[in-house]
């Protein structure tokens, strides 16, 4: 039994249509377990008195999280343009991409910006340790 062209579309759209709902509901589910990743971090720190700004740390993980939701994002966005790729939703994703990836971009430095600053705190606080040591 073979399908028809307009049978197999409909199946593709479909398709689509759920694969891009998955990719969405990952990426919000990503963020939500960014959130849960930074609340275990804190969670221990409840009865201490709260830093002003956040830890690096814990920038560093939910800003993982956040850049993985994006590719989720964007891939769910093109998944959804290739069933119905008309010139306004070319543009809409085009510009959705370009929007996403320059917030991937400065989140990606940000991120790498941030572990550098960690690894240099630990390297001082071993010196300083290994200073102290009889």
């Amino acid at each position: 039994m073979a399908f028809s062209p307009a049978a197999a579309e409909v199946v593709l759209v479909a398709l689509a249509h759920g694969t891009s709902m998955l990719l969405e509901a990952l990426s919000v589910l990503t963020v939500l377990g960014g959130l849960l990743a930074i609340s275990r971090d804190a969670l221990p720190r409840l009865g201490r008195s709260m830093p002003l700004r956040p830890s690096n740390r814990a920038r560093l993980t939910f800003g993982s999280w956040l850049a993985l939701a994006l590719e989720f994002q964007l891939g769910a966005d093109i998944v959804a343009t290739t069933v119905s790729p008309s010139p306004s939703h070319l543009i809409q994703l085009g510009v959705v991409a370009l929007i996403r990836t320059f917030l991937n971009l400065f989140l990606s430095r940000e991120i790498e910006v941030e572990r550098r600053q960690e690894e240099d705190q630990a390297l001082v606080r071993e010196r300083a340790y290994r200073r102290d040591e009889p």
